[in-house]
């Protein structure tokens, strides 16, 4: 039996390499053995390669060992699956969602809260359907999420199921999305003034951030309606330009009720850019580590979630 005491020094190496102590209580030499796998004790190595992108060789290098010593702790990790969810959901208010694709047509759906910009559930090879969704939004709301507002690129299915699950909660379209489609539709050097005109004050939307500003941008956008709204709609031509000045005008019109919720509440994020620039972020990492198995792949976006949330 040893004494236990916590004054200790270093007393030489073992046969073996291992450093021994020696208690300065009771003179007796002695090793630390971890009661825990070698893998897990290495689980700072899995962590670099996750979060830093460290390559199997370098992280040899580092460590001092070789590249199949590293393999077996990061495949020893890989086969392990994080949790998924953080504790007591139903503190967070304000939410976004947004997905990216990795092989069309699934990729990644994922939850961030917009006060904090953390990620607080994702999901991996789904698909932005009806029925996915529904499903990823069952699951917080069994975990006890109950926001009050939403902020999304203004998928259909998104804020239907977003509706039918929570009917209370504000929707807020990114008006990013809402730029950049319009603007592409409306064209850089449009020849027609109408889509001129509409450019103009998309322009602006992102500049939008007092109530009086959104006032003024919906009254611009009536008056721009007023003047060439009947004219859109029963002009007979069906051309690409004319067609998209169409869809333009279409999206803005429903886009609009979604727009400026944000004004009202500060806590509620007008883009999705938080979660937008965490994808880029994953998508980067996960280039350097390309040639995971499907299994592998699915564990290693979970991994990368549970342990770099922001």
């Amino acid at each position: 039996m040893y004494c236990l005491s916590s004054k200790v020094r270093c007393n030489g190496k073992s046969s073996k390499g291992k450093q021994r102590y020696l208690c300065l209580s009771c003179k007796r030499s002695f090793q630390w053995i971890s009661s825990k796998p070698l893998e897990q004790r290495r689980f700072n190595w899995f962590k670099l390669w996750i979060k830093e992108g460290y390559s199997v060789r370098e992280l040899a290098v580092m460590k001092r060992v070789s590249q199949s010593t590293v393999k077996r702790v990061i495949n020893y990790w890989l086969k392990q699956t994080p949790k998924q969810f953080v504790d007591e959901l139903s503190k967070i208010k304000h939410v976004i969602f947004d997905g990216t694709f990795l092989k069309r047509p699934r990729g990644i759906y994922a939850a961030m809260d917009s006060e904090t910009h953390q990620l607080f559930n994702a999901a991996i090879n789904v698909r932005e359907s009806a029925n996915d969704l529904l499903r990823f939004y069952s699951q917080l709301s069994e975990a006890g999420l109950n926001p009050e507002s939403a902020t999304t690129d203004g998928n259909t299915a998104q804020m239907k199921q977003l509706k039918n699950l929570w009917p209370e909660i504000k929707l807020q379209r990114c008006i990013v999305h809402v730029q950049r489609q319009g603007l592409s539709w409306c064209r850089r050097n449009p020849k027609r003034t109408d889509a001129k005109h509409l450019r103009e004050l998309l322009l602006k939307l992102t500049e939008v951030k007092t109530k009086e500003e959104s006032l003024r941008f919906i009254k611009g956008f009536y008056a721009w309606e007023n003047r060439f709204g009947s004219g859109i709609e029963s002009s007979p031509n069906r051309g690409w330009v004319f067609s998209d000045l169409i869809r333009a005008r279409s999206m803005l019109t429903k886009a609009l009720p979604y727009l400026f919720h944000y004004i009202d509440d500060s806590k509620i994020a007008r883009f999705t850019n938080a979660l937008e620039g965490y994808f880029s972020r994953v998508k980067e990492h996960y280039r350097l580590h390309r040639g995971l198995s499907k299994r592998n792949k699915i564990n290693y976006f979970r991994w990368y979630f549970f342990l770099k949330p922001k």
